[in-house]
């Protein structure tokens, strides 16, 4: 395939559907998807905005001056580095390089399994930390026996640990599913699934319980759990003004409330961004209509939309915490003020 040629091409891992596609595009006969000038548009936006966001978050958590305990900071700051390496494997790579270089070393067949398993691993990791934040604000707010022993700094960070290599094993099978997808001078390029993946019981129930993993799973704990929570806030808040007879705002309360509002917004947030990309793939997986080439039809709108959207969940958290916390804010300000002296300031020595 040489570069320049007439013929578009673009190799694209979907996630919903678990597989790595070779859409072409002839430039002099077929009209370009308007899917695709959004993807042009947005990708090299979240990527200019994501990364430094994710660094600039990840370091100021770290240093513990948000007046955050050091759990929810070490969660935090988790979910910011595992963004950081969502933009760089789903946006970057994906999104940029391959999408303006189709014929780059990532269509290798040799490394092609390995580019898409840790694709999808960023992806479980950071939804996963997500719904293990989530967890530890429950038991923070509902369960005050078991507070003290769980929502610990050794805890967050155990768990944390230990997510990592449980994501790891959970997709080794990625290795085994694909099979090179064309030749090409005697260099196989792209990868597709094997044959036996759409007719082994054993591939089929790997597909569901990636299903399961990635998408359904986490949505409905995240729902019970807010659900949950809210529950228990409620119920408190009213027996707290019944007990003291208050009538206007109990500080108490209004502190309570704004402790919370961290955990509504994150994973709010997640679950809104991750839905449409996961009401996709269910459909793929319950329907066996897997998404083809055609970037114009309304199940691959709907498909490259979610994949946008999931993507763009990397880039929510830091907007985020800047909103909701105003200490943090106070923090990147200074930050930024500080990166700025010193820019001016080896700036003047280079004059001199």
């Amino acid at each position: 395939m040489r570069r320049g040629a007439a013929l578009y091409s673009v190799l694209e891992f979907d996630p919903l559907c678990s597989r790595i596609c070779c859409r072409h595009y002839d430039s002099s006969r077929m009209r370009r998807a308007p899917i695709l000038y959004v993807k042009e548009i947005a990708y090299p936006i979240m990527a200019a905005f994501g990364i430094p966001a994710n660094v600039l978050t990840a370091s100021i958590l770290y240093r513990g001056q948000c007046g955050l305990s050091r759990g929810i900071t070490r969660y935090m700051v988790a979910m910011a580095m595992s963004d950081l390496f969502l933009i760089f494997f789903q946006v970057l790579l994906q999104g940029i390089y391959v999408h303006y270089t189709p014929d780059s070393y990532l269509r290798h067949t040799t490394v092609c399994p390995s580019y898409v398993y840790l694709r999808i691993l960023t992806l479980d990791y950071s939804v996963w930390l997500t719904l293990s934040f989530t967890f530890d604000r429950f038991v923070s707010i509902c369960c005050p026996k078991l507070r003290l022993t769980y929502c610990t700094d050794k805890t967050a960070a155990v768990v944390i640990v230990f997510l990592l290599p449980l994501s790891c094993l959970k997709y080794i099978p990625f290795y085994f599913m694909y099979e090179p997808r064309f030749n090409v001078d005697n260099v196989n390029w792209g990868c597709r699934h094997k044959p036996a993946y759409f007719t082994s019981i054993w591939w089929v129930a790997f597909s569901w319980m990636c299903t399961i993993s990635l998408y359904l799973l986490p949505f409905v704990l995240t729902l019970l759990l807010n659900g949950l929570t809210v529950r228990d806030i409620i119920a408190a808040s009213r027996v707290r003004r019944r007990l003291k007879g208050l009538e206007g705002k109990d500080a108490e309360v209004e502190n309570r409330r704004k402790s919370i509002v961290l955990l509504f917004t994150v994973s709010g947030t997640t679950i809104l961004l991750w839905t449409t990309g996961g009401v996709t793939y269910i459909c793929t997986r319950i329907t066996f209509n897997f998404v083809g080439s055609d970037l114009t039809s309304p199940s691959n709108i709907a498909n490259e939309v979610g994949v946008l959207l999931i993507r763009l969940s990397s880039c929510a958290n830091t907007c985020i915490y800047a909103m909701t916390q105003s200490r943090f804010r106070q923090e990147s300000k200074n930050g930024i003020e500080s990166f700025i002296r010193f820019i001016i300031k080896l700036t003047k020595r280079s004059r001199h």
